[in-house]
Protein backbone atom coordinates (compact mmCIF):
# COMPACT_ATOMS: atom_id res chain seq x y z
CA UNK A 1 0.00 0.00 0.00
CA UNK A 2 1.42 2.84 -1.04
CA UNK A 3 1.58 5.61 2.07
CA UNK A 4 0.20 9.01 1.62
CA UNK A 5 1.97 11.44 3.39
CA UNK A 6 -1.03 14.31 2.75
CA UNK A 7 -3.53 15.34 0.77
CA UNK A 8 -3.83 18.66 -0.67
CA UNK A 9 -7.57 18.08 -1.71
CA UNK A 10 -8.15 17.57 1.74
CA UNK A 11 -5.90 20.52 3.14
CA UNK A 12 -5.73 19.26 6.67
CA UNK A 13 -4.57 15.67 6.66
CA UNK A 14 -1.83 14.92 9.28
CA UNK A 15 1.77 12.99 7.48
CA UNK A 16 1.48 9.20 8.34
CA UNK A 17 4.36 8.17 10.40
CA UNK A 18 4.22 5.03 12.52
CA UNK A 19 6.61 7.29 15.09
CA UNK A 20 5.26 9.67 17.21
CA UNK A 21 6.79 12.91 16.59
CA UNK A 22 8.23 12.77 19.97
CA UNK A 23 10.03 9.42 19.29
CA UNK A 24 12.57 10.44 16.97
CA UNK A 25 15.58 12.54 17.33
CA UNK A 26 16.09 14.44 14.01
CA UNK A 27 19.20 14.15 12.33
CA UNK A 28 21.79 17.12 11.13
CA UNK A 29 22.01 15.63 7.40
CA UNK A 30 21.00 12.94 5.34
CA UNK A 31 22.62 8.75 5.26
CA UNK A 32 23.01 9.39 1.21
CA UNK A 33 26.87 9.66 0.17
CA UNK A 34 26.28 10.81 -3.21
CA UNK A 35 22.66 12.79 -5.09
CA UNK A 36 22.32 12.60 -8.69
CA UNK A 37 19.45 14.64 -9.79
CA UNK A 38 18.39 13.76 -13.38
CA UNK A 39 16.12 16.02 -15.34
CA UNK A 40 13.61 15.35 -17.83
CA UNK A 41 13.35 18.26 -19.90
CA UNK A 42 9.44 19.21 -20.10
CA UNK A 43 7.84 16.19 -18.35
CA UNK A 44 4.30 16.14 -17.88
CA UNK A 45 3.49 14.09 -14.17
CA UNK A 46 0.77 12.47 -16.13
CA UNK A 47 3.10 10.50 -18.72
CA UNK A 48 5.01 8.94 -15.80
CA UNK A 49 2.74 5.67 -16.09
CA UNK A 50 4.48 1.91 -16.39
CA UNK A 51 3.49 1.69 -19.90
CA UNK A 52 5.27 4.84 -21.24
CA UNK A 53 8.11 4.95 -18.58
CA UNK A 54 8.57 1.31 -16.71
CA UNK A 55 11.78 2.70 -15.15
CA UNK A 56 10.25 5.76 -13.46
CA UNK A 57 7.27 4.45 -12.44
CA UNK A 58 8.92 1.56 -10.62
CA UNK A 59 11.28 4.61 -9.03
CA UNK A 60 8.56 6.16 -8.09
CA UNK A 61 6.86 2.87 -6.00
CA UNK A 62 10.31 2.51 -4.34
CA UNK A 63 10.36 6.80 -3.38
CA UNK A 64 8.11 9.18 -3.17
CA UNK A 65 6.04 10.82 -5.74
CA UNK A 66 5.35 14.82 -5.11
CA UNK A 67 1.98 14.87 -6.52
CA UNK A 68 1.82 18.49 -6.71
CA UNK A 69 5.37 19.99 -7.93
CA UNK A 70 5.24 23.79 -9.12
CA UNK A 71 7.60 24.89 -12.12
CA UNK A 72 8.89 28.83 -11.68
CA UNK A 73 7.18 30.90 -13.65
CA UNK A 74 8.64 31.80 -16.32
CA UNK A 75 7.77 28.38 -17.25
CA UNK A 76 10.83 27.51 -19.60
CA UNK A 77 14.26 25.58 -19.45
CA UNK A 78 16.88 28.65 -18.36
CA UNK A 79 14.28 29.88 -15.51
CA UNK A 80 13.90 26.57 -14.10
CA UNK A 81 17.49 24.99 -14.72
CA UNK A 82 18.75 28.40 -12.82
CA UNK A 83 15.66 27.75 -9.55
CA UNK A 84 16.71 23.94 -9.71
CA UNK A 85 20.26 24.72 -9.43
CA UNK A 86 19.82 27.58 -6.83
CA UNK A 87 16.86 27.23 -4.41
CA UNK A 88 15.82 30.59 -5.21
CA UNK A 89 13.30 32.51 -7.88
CA UNK A 90 13.77 34.28 -10.86
CA UNK A 91 13.90 37.82 -9.56
CA UNK A 92 16.85 36.79 -7.09
CA UNK A 93 18.85 34.77 -9.51
CA UNK A 94 18.30 37.70 -11.88
CA UNK A 95 17.92 35.00 -15.00
CA UNK A 96 13.68 35.47 -15.79
CA UNK A 97 13.35 34.04 -19.46
CA UNK A 98 15.03 32.08 -21.95
CA UNK A 99 15.62 35.28 -23.93
CA UNK A 100 15.84 38.70 -22.43
CA UNK A 101 16.80 41.86 -23.46
CA UNK A 102 19.69 43.55 -21.61
CA UNK A 103 21.57 46.64 -22.87
CA UNK A 104 24.61 45.91 -20.55
CA UNK A 105 24.97 42.25 -22.48
CA UNK A 106 23.57 43.92 -25.85
CA UNK A 107 22.06 47.50 -26.69
CA UNK A 108 20.24 46.16 -30.08
CA UNK A 109 19.36 42.86 -29.54
CA UNK A 110 17.98 40.00 -27.19
CA UNK A 111 20.02 37.11 -26.09
CA UNK A 112 19.72 33.08 -25.58
CA UNK A 113 20.65 33.61 -21.75
CA UNK A 114 21.88 29.50 -21.87
CA UNK A 115 24.53 31.11 -24.46
CA UNK A 116 28.08 31.24 -23.20
CA UNK A 117 29.29 34.63 -24.64
CA UNK A 118 26.40 36.33 -22.85
CA UNK A 119 27.01 34.13 -19.77
CA UNK A 120 31.38 35.27 -20.00
CA UNK A 121 30.14 39.08 -20.30
CA UNK A 122 27.53 38.87 -17.63
CA UNK A 123 30.38 37.40 -15.30
CA UNK A 124 32.57 39.74 -16.13
CA UNK A 125 30.39 42.45 -15.35
CA UNK A 126 29.40 41.31 -12.10
CA UNK A 127 27.44 37.84 -11.66
CA UNK A 128 25.13 36.48 -14.02
CA UNK A 129 23.22 34.19 -11.80
CA UNK A 130 23.29 36.45 -8.68
CA UNK A 131 23.46 33.65 -6.24
CA UNK A 132 25.80 30.74 -5.83
CA UNK A 133 24.48 27.10 -7.33
CA UNK A 134 24.55 23.79 -5.40
CA UNK A 135 27.55 22.77 -8.18
CA UNK A 136 29.60 26.19 -6.60
CA UNK A 137 28.57 25.68 -3.07
CA UNK A 138 29.35 21.87 -2.78
CA UNK A 139 32.38 22.60 -4.54
CA UNK A 140 33.39 25.73 -1.55
CA UNK A 141 33.51 22.61 0.59
CA UNK A 142 35.60 20.72 -0.59
CA UNK A 143 33.11 17.94 -2.91
CA UNK A 144 33.64 17.27 -6.09
CA UNK A 145 30.86 17.79 -8.56
CA UNK A 146 29.79 16.19 -12.34
CA UNK A 147 27.25 17.75 -14.67
CA UNK A 148 26.12 15.99 -17.72
CA UNK A 149 23.82 17.70 -20.25
CA UNK A 150 22.49 17.14 -23.54
CA UNK A 151 21.41 21.45 -23.72
CA UNK A 152 23.41 24.18 -23.16
CA UNK A 153 21.20 25.19 -20.14
CA UNK A 154 23.82 22.23 -18.42
CA UNK A 155 26.70 25.15 -18.53
CA UNK A 156 24.68 27.62 -15.61
CA UNK A 157 25.39 26.27 -12.93
CA UNK A 158 28.85 25.42 -13.29
CA UNK A 159 29.79 27.89 -15.73
CA UNK A 160 33.27 29.24 -14.17
CA UNK A 161 36.27 28.62 -16.24
CA UNK A 162 38.35 29.76 -13.31
CA UNK A 163 39.40 27.22 -11.37
CA UNK A 164 40.81 27.56 -7.96
CA UNK A 165 40.08 25.21 -5.18
CA UNK A 166 41.24 21.38 -5.97
CA UNK A 167 37.31 20.57 -5.86
CA UNK A 168 36.67 22.87 -8.74
CA UNK A 169 39.81 21.80 -10.79
CA UNK A 170 38.06 18.00 -10.30
CA UNK A 171 34.63 19.15 -11.60
CA UNK A 172 33.86 18.58 -14.73
CA UNK A 173 30.97 19.98 -16.86
CA UNK A 174 29.81 18.64 -20.28
CA UNK A 175 27.18 20.64 -22.33
CA UNK A 176 26.01 20.18 -25.73
CA UNK A 177 29.34 18.79 -26.83
CA UNK A 178 30.95 21.16 -25.16
CA UNK A 179 33.06 21.29 -22.10
CA UNK A 180 34.84 22.69 -18.96
CA UNK A 181 37.80 22.50 -18.55
CA UNK A 182 37.61 22.32 -22.16
CA UNK A 183 40.05 19.21 -22.84
CA UNK A 184 36.93 16.99 -21.03
CA UNK A 185 34.90 16.59 -24.01
CA UNK A 186 37.87 15.58 -26.42
CA UNK A 187 38.89 13.12 -23.15
CA UNK A 188 35.60 11.97 -23.42
CA UNK A 189 34.92 11.11 -27.02
CA UNK A 190 37.93 9.19 -26.93
CA UNK A 191 36.76 7.04 -23.83
CA UNK A 192 33.24 6.50 -25.38
CA UNK A 193 34.37 5.67 -29.10
CA UNK A 194 32.78 8.72 -30.72
CA UNK A 195 31.70 12.62 -30.29
CA UNK A 196 28.70 14.36 -29.32
CA UNK A 197 26.56 13.40 -32.36
CA UNK A 198 25.79 16.55 -34.33
CA UNK A 199 22.17 16.47 -35.08
CA UNK A 200 19.16 16.73 -33.10
CA UNK A 201 16.26 13.96 -34.12
CA UNK A 202 12.83 13.09 -32.84
CA UNK A 203 12.92 11.38 -30.40
CA UNK A 204 16.32 12.37 -29.40
CA UNK A 205 18.14 9.20 -28.72
CA UNK A 206 21.67 9.51 -29.80
CA UNK A 207 22.45 12.58 -28.34
CA UNK A 208 20.55 11.49 -24.78
CA UNK A 209 22.26 8.47 -24.87
CA UNK A 210 25.66 9.54 -25.33
CA UNK A 211 25.28 12.35 -22.64
CA UNK A 212 24.18 9.51 -20.20
CA UNK A 213 27.40 7.68 -21.30
CA UNK A 214 29.45 10.32 -20.76
CA UNK A 215 28.10 10.48 -17.16
CA UNK A 216 27.81 6.51 -15.89
CA UNK A 217 31.38 5.61 -18.25
CA UNK A 218 33.47 8.66 -18.28
CA UNK A 219 32.76 10.92 -15.36
CA UNK A 220 31.90 8.29 -13.21
CA UNK A 221 35.04 6.39 -14.08
CA UNK A 222 37.21 7.17 -11.11
CA UNK A 223 33.68 7.22 -8.72
CA UNK A 224 30.80 8.63 -8.27
CA UNK A 225 30.98 12.34 -7.09
CA UNK A 226 28.95 14.02 -3.98
CA UNK A 227 26.81 15.46 -6.74
CA UNK A 228 25.89 14.33 -10.30
CA UNK A 229 23.18 16.57 -12.96
CA UNK A 230 22.57 14.39 -15.72
CA UNK A 231 19.85 16.87 -18.08
CA UNK A 232 18.45 15.16 -21.07
CA UNK A 233 16.93 16.78 -23.80
CA UNK A 234 13.64 15.10 -24.16
CA UNK A 235 11.03 14.98 -23.99
CA UNK A 236 10.92 18.30 -24.15
CA UNK A 237 12.97 18.39 -28.19
CA UNK A 238 10.21 15.60 -29.28
CA UNK A 239 7.06 17.45 -27.92
CA UNK A 240 7.77 20.79 -29.16
CA UNK A 241 8.33 18.79 -33.13
CA UNK A 242 5.20 17.16 -32.44
CA UNK A 243 3.07 17.11 -29.46
CA UNK A 244 2.04 15.58 -25.71
CA UNK A 245 0.91 12.30 -26.11
CA UNK A 246 2.10 11.77 -30.15
CA UNK A 247 3.85 8.79 -30.89
CA UNK A 248 6.84 10.34 -31.48
CA UNK A 249 7.07 11.85 -28.18
CA UNK A 250 6.02 8.72 -26.15
CA UNK A 251 9.11 7.33 -27.54
CA UNK A 252 10.85 10.17 -26.58
CA UNK A 253 9.86 9.36 -22.98
CA UNK A 254 10.63 5.66 -23.37
CA UNK A 255 13.92 7.08 -24.52
CA UNK A 256 15.06 9.24 -21.41
CA UNK A 257 13.34 6.20 -19.32
CA UNK A 258 15.74 4.07 -20.92
CA UNK A 259 18.97 6.34 -19.81
CA UNK A 260 17.39 6.74 -16.21
CA UNK A 261 17.90 2.81 -16.42
CA UNK A 262 21.55 3.13 -17.64
CA UNK A 263 22.20 5.37 -14.56
CA UNK A 264 20.62 3.14 -11.97
CA UNK A 265 22.62 0.25 -13.36
CA UNK A 266 25.57 2.00 -13.25
CA UNK A 267 24.74 2.82 -9.21
CA UNK A 268 24.37 -0.77 -8.79
CA UNK A 269 27.59 -1.86 -10.68
CA UNK A 270 29.63 0.63 -9.37
CA UNK A 271 28.02 -0.73 -5.72
CA UNK A 272 27.03 2.77 -4.81
CA UNK A 273 22.67 2.58 -5.19
CA UNK A 274 22.32 1.93 -1.41
CA UNK A 275 24.37 4.87 -0.72
CA UNK A 276 22.77 7.13 -3.57
CA UNK A 277 19.96 9.57 -3.33
CA UNK A 278 18.22 9.82 -6.99
CA UNK A 279 16.14 12.68 -7.97
CA UNK A 280 14.29 12.92 -10.92
CA UNK A 281 12.20 16.26 -11.49
CA UNK A 282 11.35 18.33 -15.12
CA UNK A 283 12.03 21.66 -15.63
CA UNK A 284 8.70 22.33 -16.65
CA UNK A 285 5.11 20.64 -17.46
CA UNK A 286 3.99 21.34 -21.64
CA UNK A 287 0.64 22.26 -23.34
CA UNK A 288 -0.16 22.04 -27.45
CA UNK A 289 -0.67 25.01 -29.42
CA UNK A 290 -4.24 25.84 -29.83
CA UNK A 291 -3.67 29.35 -31.66
CA UNK A 292 -0.74 31.50 -32.80
CA UNK A 293 -0.59 34.89 -31.89
CA UNK A 294 1.39 37.84 -33.43
CA UNK A 295 2.20 40.33 -30.83
CA UNK A 296 4.49 42.20 -33.12
CA UNK A 297 2.42 42.62 -36.31
CA UNK A 298 -0.20 43.52 -34.16
CA UNK A 299 1.32 45.91 -31.43
CA UNK A 300 2.93 47.36 -35.14
CA UNK A 301 -0.95 47.66 -36.21
CA UNK A 302 -1.62 49.98 -33.26
CA UNK A 303 1.34 52.10 -33.49
CA UNK A 304 3.79 51.01 -31.28
CA UNK A 305 7.34 51.27 -32.51
CA UNK A 306 7.80 47.69 -31.76
CA UNK A 307 10.59 45.02 -32.71
CA UNK A 308 12.39 41.71 -31.67
CA UNK A 309 15.94 43.84 -32.73
CA UNK A 310 16.78 47.08 -33.11
CA UNK A 311 18.67 48.35 -35.88
CA UNK A 312 20.15 51.68 -34.17
CA UNK A 313 20.32 52.61 -30.63
CA UNK A 314 16.48 53.29 -29.62
CA UNK A 315 14.91 56.35 -28.91
CA UNK A 316 12.58 56.81 -25.99
CA UNK A 317 9.24 55.05 -26.51
CA UNK A 318 10.62 52.44 -28.83
CA UNK A 319 9.50 49.09 -27.98
CA UNK A 320 11.66 45.59 -27.90
CA UNK A 321 9.04 42.49 -27.78
CA UNK A 322 10.40 39.50 -26.49
CA UNK A 323 9.07 35.99 -27.34
CA UNK A 324 9.47 33.13 -25.59
CA UNK A 325 6.63 31.90 -27.44
CA UNK A 326 4.19 31.28 -24.40
CA UNK A 327 4.83 34.91 -22.87
CA UNK A 328 6.12 38.45 -23.86
CA UNK A 329 8.85 40.50 -22.09
CA UNK A 330 8.20 43.95 -23.23
CA UNK A 331 10.94 46.43 -23.06
CA UNK A 332 9.94 50.21 -23.31
CA UNK A 333 13.18 52.63 -24.43
CA UNK A 334 13.53 54.93 -21.31
CA UNK A 335 10.78 53.26 -19.70
CA UNK A 336 8.03 55.82 -21.05
CA UNK A 337 4.76 55.94 -18.35
CA UNK A 338 2.33 56.78 -21.27
CA UNK A 339 3.41 53.74 -23.34
CA UNK A 340 3.32 51.47 -20.62
CA UNK A 341 0.01 52.61 -20.21
CA UNK A 342 -0.86 52.30 -23.87
CA UNK A 343 0.81 48.80 -23.49
CA UNK A 344 -1.44 47.65 -21.07
CA UNK A 345 -4.45 49.01 -22.68
CA UNK A 346 -3.34 46.68 -25.80
CA UNK A 347 -3.21 43.65 -23.91
CA UNK A 348 -6.33 44.32 -22.02
CA UNK A 349 -7.80 44.34 -25.43
CA UNK A 350 -5.96 41.76 -27.05
CA UNK A 351 -7.33 38.48 -27.55
CA UNK A 352 -4.34 36.00 -27.06
CA UNK A 353 -3.64 38.26 -23.16
CA UNK A 354 -3.51 35.41 -20.05
CA UNK A 355 -1.96 37.80 -17.65
CA UNK A 356 -0.39 41.10 -17.40
CA UNK A 357 2.18 41.82 -15.19
CA UNK A 358 4.20 45.31 -14.71
CA UNK A 359 6.74 46.66 -13.06
CA UNK A 360 4.36 49.02 -10.87
CA UNK A 361 0.52 48.00 -9.71
CA UNK A 362 -1.23 49.01 -12.27
CA UNK A 363 -4.96 48.97 -12.93
CA UNK A 364 -6.19 45.62 -14.39
CA UNK A 365 -3.00 44.10 -14.11
CA UNK A 366 -0.48 42.16 -10.94
CA UNK A 367 2.98 43.12 -10.80
CA UNK A 368 6.57 41.27 -11.52
CA UNK A 369 7.30 40.68 -8.01
CA UNK A 370 3.75 38.93 -7.35
CA UNK A 371 5.44 36.37 -9.76
CA UNK A 372 8.97 36.66 -8.83
CA UNK A 373 9.90 37.97 -12.19
CA UNK A 374 10.83 41.20 -10.89
CA UNK A 375 15.42 41.31 -11.26
CA UNK A 376 16.99 44.46 -11.84
CA UNK A 377 16.57 44.20 -15.48
CA UNK A 378 13.33 43.39 -15.89
CA UNK A 379 10.74 44.25 -19.02
CA UNK A 380 8.33 47.00 -18.36
CA UNK A 381 5.63 44.55 -18.79
CA UNK A 382 4.85 41.07 -19.39
CA UNK A 383 2.43 38.81 -20.99
CA UNK A 384 1.82 35.13 -19.74
CA UNK A 385 -0.83 34.04 -23.44
CA UNK A 386 -3.74 32.44 -23.05
CA UNK A 387 -4.79 29.44 -21.89
CA UNK A 388 -7.19 26.42 -21.46
CA UNK A 389 -8.19 22.81 -20.39
CA UNK A 390 -9.05 22.42 -24.39
CA UNK A 391 -7.38 18.53 -25.51
CA UNK A 392 -5.09 17.98 -28.16
CA UNK A 393 -5.77 15.28 -30.89
CA UNK A 394 -4.46 12.89 -28.72
CA UNK A 395 -6.40 13.22 -25.84
CA UNK A 396 -3.99 15.11 -23.79
CA UNK A 397 -5.38 18.17 -21.84
CA UNK A 398 -3.78 22.05 -21.75
CA UNK A 399 -3.68 24.16 -24.72
CA UNK A 400 -2.11 27.68 -25.33
CA UNK A 401 -1.76 30.60 -27.14
CA UNK A 402 1.30 30.83 -28.23
CA UNK A 403 3.96 33.06 -30.93
CA UNK A 404 4.54 30.91 -33.67
CA UNK A 405 7.88 29.62 -32.97
CA UNK A 406 5.16 26.43 -33.17
CA UNK A 407 2.67 25.86 -35.25
CA UNK A 408 -0.67 25.02 -34.32
CA UNK A 409 -0.90 21.41 -32.91
CA UNK A 410 2.49 21.47 -31.57
CA UNK A 411 4.02 21.30 -28.01
CA UNK A 412 4.80 24.71 -26.10
CA UNK A 413 5.33 26.17 -22.79
CA UNK A 414 6.31 29.38 -20.66
CA UNK A 415 2.82 30.40 -19.90
CA UNK A 416 0.79 30.40 -16.40
CA UNK A 417 -1.21 27.75 -17.35
CA UNK A 418 -1.51 24.78 -14.97
CA UNK A 419 -0.08 22.50 -17.46
CA UNK A 420 2.95 23.94 -17.74
CA UNK A 421 2.93 25.38 -13.94
CA UNK A 422 3.17 21.42 -12.54
CA UNK A 423 5.47 19.09 -13.49
CA UNK A 424 7.62 15.67 -12.23
CA UNK A 425 9.35 14.89 -9.03
CA UNK A 426 10.33 11.86 -8.12
CA UNK A 427 13.19 11.04 -5.11
CA UNK A 428 14.54 7.41 -4.33
CA UNK A 429 17.13 6.88 -2.15
CA UNK A 430 18.32 5.70 1.67
CA UNK A 431 16.97 9.46 2.85
CA UNK A 432 13.44 8.87 1.44
CA UNK A 433 10.36 7.37 2.13
CA UNK A 434 9.24 4.33 0.49
CA UNK A 435 6.32 3.87 -1.91
CA UNK A 436 5.03 7.17 -0.74
CA UNK A 437 2.99 9.79 -2.13
CA UNK A 438 3.74 13.54 -0.90
CA UNK A 439 0.07 15.57 -1.34
CA UNK A 440 1.98 18.91 0.12
CA UNK A 441 2.60 21.40 -2.44
CA UNK A 442 6.10 21.43 -3.61
CA UNK A 443 8.61 23.35 -6.09
CA UNK A 444 11.20 23.20 -8.49
CA UNK A 445 12.63 26.03 -5.96
CA UNK A 446 12.66 23.12 -2.75
CA UNK A 447 15.28 20.80 -4.89
CA UNK A 448 18.26 22.91 -4.02
CA UNK A 449 18.01 23.23 -0.44
CA UNK A 450 16.85 19.52 0.37
CA UNK A 451 19.74 18.79 -1.65
CA UNK A 452 22.04 20.63 0.18
CA UNK A 453 20.54 19.17 3.52
CA UNK A 454 20.90 15.97 2.54
CA UNK A 455 25.14 16.49 1.88
CA UNK A 456 25.32 17.97 5.29
CA UNK A 457 25.74 21.42 3.52
CA UNK A 458 24.41 24.91 4.89
CA UNK A 459 23.72 27.10 1.97
CA UNK A 460 25.34 30.74 2.20
CA UNK A 461 22.12 32.81 2.31
CA UNK A 462 18.44 31.42 3.06
CA UNK A 463 17.12 30.10 -0.03
CA UNK A 464 13.44 30.93 -1.55
CA UNK A 465 12.75 26.98 -1.13
CA UNK A 466 12.44 24.81 1.47
CA UNK A 467 14.13 21.64 2.81
CA UNK A 468 11.31 18.22 2.14
CA UNK A 469 11.67 17.01 5.18
CA UNK A 470 8.08 15.36 4.81
CA UNK A 471 9.17 13.08 2.48
CA UNK A 472 12.22 11.96 4.44
CA UNK A 473 12.91 8.24 6.08
CA UNK A 474 12.44 8.68 9.55
CA UNK A 475 10.86 12.58 9.59
CA UNK A 476 7.14 12.94 11.50
CA UNK A 477 6.03 16.04 10.43
CA UNK A 478 3.88 18.46 12.02
CA UNK A 479 0.59 18.50 10.34
CA UNK A 480 1.18 22.20 8.59
CA UNK A 481 -2.52 23.61 7.08
CA UNK A 482 -2.58 23.61 3.52
CA UNK A 483 -4.67 26.58 2.30
CA UNK A 484 -4.89 28.25 -1.19
CA UNK A 485 -6.45 31.42 -2.31
CA UNK A 486 -6.82 33.32 -5.90
CA UNK A 487 -6.49 37.04 -5.94
CA UNK A 488 -8.39 39.20 -9.02
CA UNK A 489 -7.29 41.91 -11.00
CA UNK A 490 -9.82 44.06 -12.95
CA UNK A 491 -10.27 46.69 -14.88
CA UNK A 492 -14.21 48.49 -16.44
CA UNK A 493 -14.10 51.87 -18.24
CA UNK A 494 -14.12 52.65 -21.35
CA UNK A 495 -14.18 50.28 -23.64
CA UNK A 496 -11.86 48.30 -21.69
CA UNK A 497 -13.61 45.76 -19.58
CA UNK A 498 -10.71 42.72 -18.00
CA UNK A 499 -10.16 40.74 -15.91
CA UNK A 500 -7.38 38.31 -14.47
CA UNK A 501 -6.34 35.75 -11.65
CA UNK A 502 -3.58 34.05 -9.83
CA UNK A 503 -4.33 31.45 -8.12
CA UNK A 504 -1.55 30.23 -5.19
CA UNK A 505 -1.22 27.67 -2.54
CA UNK A 506 0.48 28.07 0.47
CA UNK A 507 2.40 25.72 3.26
CA UNK A 508 4.12 27.39 6.17
CA UNK A 509 5.85 29.92 5.00
CA UNK A 510 6.13 28.76 1.39
CA UNK A 511 3.87 30.14 -1.13
CA UNK A 512 3.42 27.90 -4.86
CA UNK A 513 2.16 30.25 -7.81
CA UNK A 514 -0.77 27.16 -9.42
CA UNK A 515 -2.00 28.98 -12.40
CA UNK A 516 -2.67 32.71 -13.91
CA UNK A 517 -5.43 33.28 -16.40
CA UNK A 518 -8.03 36.45 -18.00
CA UNK A 519 -10.20 37.49 -20.34
CA UNK A 520 -12.44 40.35 -21.74
CA UNK A 521 -15.29 40.49 -19.88
CA UNK A 522 -19.18 41.04 -21.95
CA UNK A 523 -20.69 43.71 -20.41
CA UNK A 524 -24.27 43.30 -20.33
CA UNK A 525 -26.14 45.43 -23.41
Amino acid sequence: MKVVIATVAALLLPVLNSQGDDALEMPAHGKAEHVVLVVWDGMRPDFVTEKYAPTLFKLSHDGVVFQNNHAAYVTSTEVNGTVLSTGVYPDRSHLIANIEYRPSIDPLSPFGTEMSEAIRKGDADGKYIAVPTVEEILQAHGFRTVVAGTKAVALLPDRSEKRVSDAAKSSVVIYNGKSIPPTAIDDATRALGGAFPPEVNFPNVDEDAWTTRALTEFLWKDGVPKFSLLWMSDPDFSQHNSAPGAPIALGAIKSVDDNLARVLAALDAKGVRDTTDVIVVSDHGFSTVEKNSHAIMDLTQAGFSATDKFKEAPKPGDLMVVSVSGSLLLYVSGHDAAVVQKLVDFFQGWGDTGVILTKQKMTGTFTLEQAHVDSPEAPDVMVSLRWDDNANKYGVPGSIHAEPARKVGQGMHATLSKFDMHNTLIAEGPDFKHNAVDGYPTGNVDVAPTILWLLGVTPPAKPDGRVLFEALAGFPYDNGAVTSNMVESARNEKNIHWRQYLKFTHFKESVYLDEGNGEQERQPE
